[in-house]
C-alpha cells in the first residue's frame, strides 16, 4: 500500500517544503475567490452567459501576461519576480474585498478587477513552475508536481464547501478578506528563496523573447502535442461555468450558493486530491505520453457521465446529484494524473534558459483553456441546455484525443528515461 501513497521525498528539500506548506493556507483562500466571483456575478445578473464572460476577462490577461511573464522569467531573477507578483495578488484580493464591502453592483468593474488579478497570476505561475527543476532532481519532479497539485486541489475542495455555506450568511466580503490574508504565508516563503538567476544564455525581455520561445517549442513536437491534448480536454470538457445554473435549476439550490453549488465545485478537486494521495505510482511510469492520453480519455468519459446525470436530474434529483458529483470526482483524478505527467515532461525536456517561456505557454493553455470553455459552455447552454453542453463536450474530448493519438504516435511512445539519457550523454 505504501508504494501507492504519495511520494514525499521532494519535501526533504527545505525551499520546496516551505512553498508547499505555505500553499496549504494560500490555496484555500484563493479558491474562496474562485468560487465567490462567479457566484457574485450570477447573483448580480442571474445569467450563466455573464458568468461565462469571466472566460473572456480572464483569458486575455492570461494569454498576454502568461507569455510575457514567461519571457520575464527567462531574464530576471525568478525569486524577485515571485515576490513582486505575489504582492500584486495580495493587492487585488484586497480590492475584491473593497468591492464587496462597498456594495457595488457594477458587474463590469468586478470583471475588470478579475482581469487584473489574472494578469498577476499569469506572471507568477510560469515563474514558480520554472523554479522547481532548480530545487529538485528530475526523478522527483513527477512526485513534486503531484504533491503541489494535491495541495492546490485540497484547497479547491475546502474553498467551494466553505464558500457555498458562508455566502448566504456572510456575503462575499469575508471570503475576499480571507483570500487576502492567506496569501501572506506564500509571500514569506518566496522571500526566503535563494537568488535564482538564469542558467545559460539569457533570453529577451520583449516580444523577441516570446517569439524565440515559440520557435523552441516548434522544434519539440512531443511537447507541442502535450499542449494540444490539454486544450482538447479543457476547452471541450470543462463545464464549470454551468455549475451555478445546474445547481439552481436542475438540483433546486438557491441562486447564491447552497449545498449543490458547493458539491459541484468541489467534485473535480476531490478527485484530484484522491489522485494525488494515491500518486506514489507516478514516479514509476516511464511512458508519460501514453499516461496522458489515457487520463484525458477517462476525463472525457467522466464529463459525458456528468452530462447524463444532469439530464436525468428531474427523475431523481438526489441520486443524480450524487452521480454527477461522482463523475466529477473521477474526472478530477484523471485530470491530476494528466497534469502531473504533462508538467514533468515539460520540466524535464526543456533547458533552464527557456523554461520560463515554455511554462508561460503551459499556463496559458492550462488556465486559458478553461476560460475558453467558460465562454463556449455558457453560450452553447443557452441554445441546447446545460446537460447537452456538458455531456456533448465530454464526447468530443474522447473523439478528438483518440484522433490526436493516432495522428501523432510519437507522443504515445514518449519515454522520460530516454530523454534523461540523452541529456546526460
Amino acid at each position: 500500500m505504501r508504494s501507492f501513497l504519495a511520494d514525499t521525498r521532494p519535501l526533504r528539500e527545505r525551499h520546496f517544503r516551505r512553498l508547499w506548506l505555505a500553499n496549504i493556507v494560500t490555496v484555500v483562500g484563493a479558491q474562496l475567490t474562485v468560487v465567490a466571483v462567479p457566484a457574485q456575478i450570477y447573483q448580480l445578473t442571474g445569467s450563466s452567459a455573464y458568468v461565462g464572460l469571466t472566460g473572456v476577462f480572464g483569458l486575455v490577461p492570461l494569454v498576454v501576461f502568461g507569455l510575457w511573464g514567461g519571457a520575464l522569467a527567462d531574464v530576471l531573477d525568478r525569486r524577485t519576480l515571485l515576490v513582486v507578483t505575489t504582492l500584486g495578488l495580495i493587492v487585488t484580493a484586497a480590492l475584491f474585498w473593497v468591492f464587496a464591502v462597498t456594495g457595488s453592483q457594477n458587474v463590469w468593474l468586478l470583471l475588470s478587477l478579475f482581469s487584473v488579478q489574472q494578469a498577476f497570476f499569469a506572471v507568477n505561475q510560469p515563474t514558480r513552475a520554472a523554479v522547481l527543476p532548480r530545487l529538485l532532481p528530475a526523478e522527483l519532479l513527477p512526485s513534486a508536481n503531484a504533491l503541489s497539485m494535491t495541495v492546490m486541489q485540497a484547497g479547491a475542495i475546502a474553498g467551494p464547501l466553505v464558500a457555498g455555506v458562508l455566502i448566504p450568511f456572510t456575503g462575499f466580503a469575508w471570503l475576499y478578506l480571507i483570500d487576502t490574508v492567506s496569501l501572506l504565508p506564500t509571500l514569506l516563503a518566496v522571500v526566503a528563496l535563494p537568488a535564482l538567476p538564469i542558467e545559460g544564455q539569457v533570453g529577451s525581455i520583449g516580444l523577441k523573447g516570446v517569439i524565440d520561445g515559440f520557435g523552441y517549442l516548434r522544434s519539440q513536437p512531443v511537447l507541442l502535442m502535450s499542449f494540444v491534448v490539454d486544450i482538447i480536454a479543457m476547452v471541450f470538457g470543462m463545464p464549470r461555468a454551468l455549475f451555478p445554473e445546474i445547481a439552481h435549476v436542475d438540483f433546486g439550490g438557491p441562486e447564491s450558493g447552497g449545498l449543490a453549488f458547493a458539491l459541484l465545485f468541489a467534485g473535480i478537486p476531490i478527485g484530484a486530491v484522491l489522485g494525488g494521495v494515491f500518486s506514489g505510482w507516478v514516479s514509476r511510469v516511464d511512458r508519460h505520453g501514453l499516461a496522458v492520453i489515457s487520463a484525458i480519455v477517462v476525463w472525457g468519459l467522466a464529463m459525458t457521465g456528468f452530462g447524463l446525470a444532469v439530464l436525468l436530474a428531474p427523475v431523481a434529483p438526489a441520486a443524480m446529484l450524487t452521480l454527477a458529483v461522482l463523475m466529477l470526482v473521477v474526472g478530477g483524478a484523471a485530470d491530476m494524473v494528466s497534469a502531473a505527467f504533462r508538467t514533468s515532461m515539460l520540466q524535464t525536456a526543456a533547458a533552464d534558459a527557456v523554461r520560463g517561456r515554455l511554462q508561460g505557454v503551459f499556463t496559458v493553455v492550462v488556465v486559458g483553456g478553461p476560460r475558453v470553455a467558460d465562454v463556449l459552455h455558457g453560450a452553447v447552454a443557452v441554445s441546447v441546455g446545460t446537460a447537452v453542453a456538458a455531456g456533448g463536450g465530454g464526447v468530443l474530448v474522447v473523439l478528438l484525443t483518440v484522433t490526436a493519438a493516432v495522428a501523432f504516435p510519437a507522443f504515445v511512445r514518449y519515454r522520460v528515461s530516454e530523454v534523461v539519457a540523452r541529456k546526460v550523454a
